[in-house]
């Protein structure tokens, strides 16, 4: 797949060219080789990046949407909304402290959250977190789990397992030293350190305790071709399980340039240099699939996408061998990105800073199949978002082709939908998508709160802009995330069938009196007109 891009950008040079650009004129791109569905023109071109003057709420119910309810949880609230399909709220869950990512809501009607710990001795960076918690439906909070100190950060997202623990993504703690003779580029190690990602799965214990039971690190898995005196020497391309630690799309940041991602909301105002290159991976989203007893990841950083075994011990997950797959902890599975193992170059790159990685479930349409959130694409037009999903080949035992030479594949998505020069669809970060029991998909445009339902066909059944701003400050005064002019920035949102199991034996109807909405003065009259 080729999307005609004229230059490559990194991903601090793209995000601020292509917030100018739709603030001035806005955004899209001409139709790509790729089937796709282009988004269609429901939105006005001149729309700005945080969609600030937007008219707020329900803007589109049809009869071919998914019946069932959205949950989401606004990134500057301490709130979580379960919204009926005509925009009102059936369900609220009210904690102290804002989200750091990703909400679910569990079969027991319970709901597990992510959550933004105020006190974080030296990680600093998007979607920083440090703890996990579980309310019951009725609000009482039953688990309330830190793991947050000047080594490791909980941050972006987790996964329940059907055993009851929980997957969930950290950054670690490896000092310049180490990760120089790791074979990082000398001139990309910052003094402070490097944050790998690793993986730590939690078995809850009491109200706010956890016993690690399983960890991966990706620290563990590298590979380099810079220095053969150095750890980890070889050849990228030769290594398809291993990570190249010099692959990242990451490259020096001006000060002119890190002010501007500072106004712009995108990092906190305490975010330095360093810490934009100490994230070496950003992993972002995080799925499990319990019949392949696999872990699916979002690598921003690395514009791939990564599928790891965890059937092994955690002795295994740190070498090449044993496990299910016979592959210990290596890669298994990647996808979006071939220069990132020396099997391409940026003409053959598909993803660009993505979110959000899902297994479509069995009984969706599309079962077995990924979807995945593609961010920053940008072609001559200007810059767009896509959602994709995508078919990873495999043998007849189950396991995932690796291909002699080239590519990963697929070489093409199975399915798109993206933005078009006519109708506004570009999140640079953030955001998610999810296909629905009727075969539509559910995506989240997260930097303006917009959550949309499309068809297989392209046309939006129904759509709605969330209302609601957040207040939760942290001690310092400051808020909870560096959204700043993006108010109503929602990071992912899940439509929950009417048959799910937390809903049983459950009467939902829209609470009365409705949430207060905080908005803006001279749109709050519209935003009450528009909700519901």
């Amino acid at each position: 797949m080729n999307h005609h891009h004229s230059k490559y950008r990194h991903p601090i040079g793209h995000l601020l060219s292509a917030a100018l650009l739709v603030i001035a004129t806005g955004c899209g791109g001409a139709p790509t080789e790729t089937p796709a569905v282009d988004a269609p023109d429901t939105a006005k071109p001149d729309m700005d990046l945080a969609g600030a003057n937007e008219p707020r709420g329900l803007r589109i119910n049809q009869p071919a949407a998914q019946p069932g309810y959205t949950l989401f949880g606004p990134l500057l609230s301490d709130t979580t909304y379960l919204i009926d399909n005509a925009g009102q709220v059936v369900h609220t869950w009210t904690a102290e402290l804002a989200p750091s990512g990703g909400i679910y809501l569990l079969d027991n009607g319970n709901l597990l959250r992510t959550a933004r710990e105020p006190d974080v001795e030296r990680f600093e960076g998007g979607g920083q977190g440090g703890r996990i918690q579980e309310f019951t439906w009725d609000g009482e909070l039953v688990w309330d789990f830190l793991f947050a100190s000047d080594q490791h950060l909980l941050h972006h997202d987790i996964a329940r397992m059907p055993n009851g623990n929980v997957l969930a993504i950290a950054w670690e703690l490896k000092s310049a030293e180490e990760a120089r003779y790791a074979g990082r580029d000398p001139d990309k190690v910052p003094e402070a350190g490097m944050w790998p990602d690793m993986i730590v799965e939690i078995e809850p214990q009491g109200l706010d305790g956890g016993r690690i039971v399983w960890e991966w690190h990706a620290w563990d898995h590298l590979v380099q071709d810079r220095n053969p005196r150095l750890e980890h020497y070889g050849d990228p391309a030769k290594h398809l399980g291993r990570i190249n630690v010099n692959a990242d799309l990451t490259e020096e940041t001006t000060a002119e340039e890190l002010e501007s991602l500072k106004t712009l909301g995108y990092i906190s105002d305490d975010t330095t240099e360093e810490d934009l290159k100490s994230d070496l991976f950003h992993s972002n989203g995080i799925d499990y699939n319990a019949e392949l007893d696999q872990i699916a990841l979002s690598v921003r950083r690395f514009s791939e996408i990564w599928i790891i075994d965890h059937s092994t011990t955690t002795e295994e997950a740190a070498g090449s061998s044993g496990g299910r797959w016979g592959k210990g902890g290596d890669l298994l599975y990647r996808w979006g990105n071939p220069a990132a193992y020396g099997r391409g170059d940026e003409t053959a790159q598909q993803l660009f800073y993505q979110h959000d990685i899902r297994w479509i479930p069995e009984g969706t349409p599309g079962a077995g199949n990924m979807t995945v959130f593609s961010n920053d694409m940008k072609d001559d037009s200007g810059p767009y978002s896509a959602v994709y999903e995508i078919a990873p080949p495999t043998a007849a035992d189950g396991s995932y082709l690796v291909p002699e030479e080239g590519a990963f594949g697929p070489a093409e998505p199975t399915w798109s939908y993206r933005g078009t020069a006519e109708a506004f669809f570009f999140a640079p970060f953030i955001s998610g998508a999810e296909r629905l029991p009727n075969g539509n998909t559910l995506i989240c445009s997260g930097p303006q709160g917009r959550l949309f339902e499309v068809t297989p066909d392209g046309e939006i059944v129904w759509e709605f802009w969330d209302p609601r701003q957040g207040v939760v400050k942290l001690p310092d005064g400051s808020p909870p995330h560096p959204v700043d002019e993006f108010t109503h920035a929602v990071f992912r949102a899940s439509r929950i069938p009417p048959d799910h199991p937390a809903l049983s034996g459950r009467e939902l109807q829209p609470l009365d009196p409705q949430p207060p909405i905080a908005a803006k003065d001279e749109s709050a009259d519209d935003v009450e007109a528009s909700d519901g």
